[in-house]
Parts: structure tokens; sequence; C-alpha cells
């Protein structure tokens, strides 16, 4: 999934003037995006293709007809391979308290398919509804923005009542102050990631020495710094390999992925190909004709 984020790795949600929420049909010819998180509860209903998600520590390997959900603040990552189609919907933070005055401290557990048949009703339900939000999204009809609005919020009580649990106070203030010294740590990575950062650099911008640091850093993004960075690094080439005629060694060079021998054993790990034929399949690609149009977002 393409998204677009600010300069920490923190994804930017874009309001719609009428729904204060964001929805879009997205359509990706091939991707990853390096984990990352933001204020916003995301629901992502695959429909067509592949999409492979990171969230919490568990992998989850997308396939039309699945919905997944991603907790607000959660580090999520999305990784596909082959062209695919998906409903996204986002919901701000600040959407979710101004009607559910408990909303910071809500977590929701949907899963699809769902732990219990009663829980599988409400999952297929709820994608129900994100069916007939698309169609209106799509089609614009007379009235449009009023059955958006109360399909919206029949997604949001479904949610609320089947799914939703409170965390302790103390769990969520926890939560918030680890992410924003998360986001510190990010925000620097995203500026200076082509060039070598050591441990000892990085613990002094998060304000904790070394051995603290790598202890958090696991504890709350799943991976050492290292291998984030390095995955960090490996998004930004993936999109070069597809996207540009760059040589290989050169988009290596300008990204500061300086080992070639880690780099080869990580983009095998995490693509299951190599480089060069990577770029061999997206031109094959697009060769042939498009698989499925675009739908854009309502505005």
């Amino acid at each position: 999934m393409q998204k677009i984020l600010t300069a920490n790795n923190f994804e930017v949600i874009p309001l719609d003037e009428f729904t204060q929420v964001r929805f879009y049909t997205s359509v990706d010819p091939g991707s990853y995006v390096a984990p990352h998180w933001h204020d916003a509860l995301e629901m992502v209903y695959l429909q067509q293709g592949h999409l492979r998600v990171c969230s919490a520590g568990a992998i989850t390997e997308l396939t039309p007809g699945r919905c997944i959900l991603i907790n607000s603040g959660t580090v999520h990552s999305t990784f596909c391979s082959q062209p695919n189609r998906a409903v996204v919907f986002q919901i701000p933070e600040a959407f979710l308290q101004h009607y559910i005055p408990e909303a910071a401290l809500l977590e929701f557990s949907f899963a699809d398919p769902a732990r219990t048949p009663q829980e599988q009703a409400q999952a297929v339900e709820i994608k129900q509804i994100l069916l007939k939000m698309q169609k209106i999204n799509d089609e614009r009809p007379e009235g449009g923005i009023l059955e958006f609005n109360s399909l919206l919020f029949a997604v949001l009580l479904r949610l609320y009542q089947g799914f939703g649990h409170k965390l302790l106070p103390s769990e969520a203030a926890e939560h918030k102050g680890s992410l924003k010294r998360l986001r510190q740590v990010l925000d620097f990575v995203q500026k200076n990631y082509q060039r070598p950062i050591s441990l000892d650099e990085i613990a002094a911008v998060a304000g904790f020495e070394r051995k603290y640091f790598c202890r958090f850093f696991k504890r709350h993004m799943g991976e050492t710094f290292l291998n984030y960075l390095n995955k960090f690094r490996l998004s930004k080439i993936y999109s070069d390999v597809l996207y540009s005629t760059e040589s290989i060694s050169a988009i290596l060079e300008h990204h500061g992925f300086v080992n070639y021998k880690l780099f080869r054993r990580m983009f095998a790990e995490q693509f299951q190909t190599t480089p060069s034929d990577l770029r061999k399949s997206r031109q094959a690609q697009l060769s042939s004709s498009p698989p499925f149009a675009a739908a854009g977002a309502m505005s």
C-alpha cells in the first residue's frame, strides 16, 4: 500500500472536508512500506491481489475478501509484490475522541477470520458496510455524504460494541510517551539514513544510554535499530529498483547501503527475489495491460 509519510515515518492522514475521515480505494502497483504508525485507526479490506501486513509483531497474509484492523499508534509495515486493490479506511484519534470520550484508552480486537462465529458475523457485516461506502465514494450520488456518514457511524458502533476493550490509563500513557521518543528517532533516521548512524549517536537522540536504547527500541519496534535502519533503506531501494532506471549499485550508494553482501541477503529474505529479477518482472508487468483501474478518494 502506498502511504504519505512525514519526515519521521509518521503517516499523514488527509481529512476529508465533509467526513473528517480518510476513505479511498487503493490501487498499488507494488511497494514496501517500512515500519511506521499514525494517530488513526486503520482498516484495510483487500479486494484483489495480495498484501503482507506486519503489525504488532504478527504477520498477516491478506488475500481477497479479508480485512485487517490496525489500532492507532501500532507500528506496522506493508508489502505487496504484485498489484493489489483494497479499500482503506482511516479514522483519526481526534475524530474518535469527539464521539467516544474514552477513545484514548480503547483498543479494538477485530480479526478476519474472527475467533468466534458471533464475531465473524459482525466482521462480515462491517465488510458489507465498507463495500457500500466504497460504492458511494465511487458514484457520488445525491445525498451521498449523508449516507456515507451514516455508514461510517454504523462501522464505528459495531467496532465499539463488538471488538472494543479498554487499556489501563497507565498503559495508554506509557505507550504515548514511548511513541513520542520514537518519533524523534525515526525523524533522525529519515533525515540521515543515507549515511552511517551509530548506536551511540541514535541513543543520544532518544536521550538514552546505548544499552537501554537498544532494549527500548526492540521492545516497541519489534526489531533491533540496525535491522530497522536497513529495512528503511530497503524500502527506498525497492521503490527505486521498480520505478527508476538507475543501476543497482548507484541506488545502493544513494541510499547508504554499503554492505552489498548483507543487502543481497536482506533483499532476498524480504522480497524472495533479486533486484535484477524484480526489475525484469516490473518491466514485463508494464508491457501488459494493467489488471485493474484506480478509483479516486471522496472529496
